[in-house]
């Protein structure tokens, strides 16, 4: 069950929220990585990849070449959606699931071929609303999968209907007490919350050139990483499980630096990372 249709007045609440959608409303003509590395098999997230590259790739020679880079690009964002949903816990086929902050849509998709079962995706960008939406009724799914302009601060879900809930790199764009409180409202008891982001490291006394960068970039607010954990603990939601994806991140960010799709903000990425000044955290939550 949801709620009717929000306007742009009850979405988009403060400046950077509306400054936030117009990034994503009038600039997407030039979003090449995205579009291009979607255009593979028509799966379009708006995050980055996971896991070791074929190092074969870049062997090869001409127009070949970048086809295959493009290729590789795709599958480490794919086996990130994946590793994901690995931690959303037993989910059946009558269960509904949230997508907060849910782009295109591409894991969205993954998860309703996976399961099986319902998935609401919200964003406060009307374009990627709109081309997702397209997406689900190319592909059939639309009466199961389905994308909302709503807050993913104020979704308009019914209370306790969702088994689970993730964010997908959406969270440096909100306010983690606000959206961990409207998560626990949407979920279930005993249901789910899992969250891959980027945060910087409390230990280095403040951010890095590297992460200010990064933030400056994409109009983020990188938060630090104990800021998870007690939005976490003060809205219910318990960890289960914590990974620090950090090392499985940099083969993504090295590769893409050596393809025709760098956009100059790559050895930002890995100079945090390398430093230890910024990590990649994979954290499962259970609502209690």
């Amino acid at each position: 069950m949801t709620a009717a249709p929000h306007t742009a007045r009850t979405v988009l609440r403060t400046d950077y929220q509306r400054a936030i959608a117009a990034y994503w409303d009038n600039t997407h003509t030039g979003d090449e990585v995205n579009v291009l590395l979607g255009d593979v098999d028509e799966l379009y997230h708006h995050h980055y990849g996971i896991g070791d590259y074929d190092p074969a790739v870049l062997r090869t020679e001409g127009a070949d070449r970048e086809e295959r880079l493009v290729r590789e690009l795709h599958r480490l964002e794919s086996a990130q959606a994946d590793l994901l949903l690995d931690h959303l816990g037993p989910i059946a086929p009558e269960h509904r699931l949230l997508d907060a902050g849910s782009g295109r849509g591409g894991t969205s998709f993954m998860a309703h071929e996976r399961f099986g079962c319902g998935v609401d995706g919200v964003s406060i960008s009307q374009y990627q609303v709109d081309f997702a939406n397209g997406q689900a009724r190319e592909h059939g799914v639309d009466d199961h999968v389905r994308f909302h302009f709503r807050n993913m601060l104020d979704t308009g879900l019914e209370s306790g209907s969702r088994q689970a809930v993730w964010t997908n790199e959406t969270t440096m764009y909100v306010d983690l007490d606000q959206a961990f409180a409207e998560f626990a409202r949407a979920l279930a008891p005993g249901g789910r919350y899992v969250c891959i982001t980027g945060c910087s490291n409390d230990l280095t006394g403040g951010r890095s050139k590297a992460v200010s960068h990064i933030d400056t970039h994409y109009t983020c607010n990188i938060h630090p990483r104990s800021a998870y954990f007690n939005a976490l603990a003060a809205n219910g939601l318990t960890p289960i499980t914590v990974t620090d994806l950090t090392p499985q991140a940099i083969p993504y960010w090295e590769l893409r630096a050596r393809s025709h799709l760098a956009t100059g903000i790559e050895e930002a990425f890995l100079t945090a990372y390398k430093e230890g000044s910024f990590h990649y955290l994979l954290i499962a939550a259970d609502r209690v």
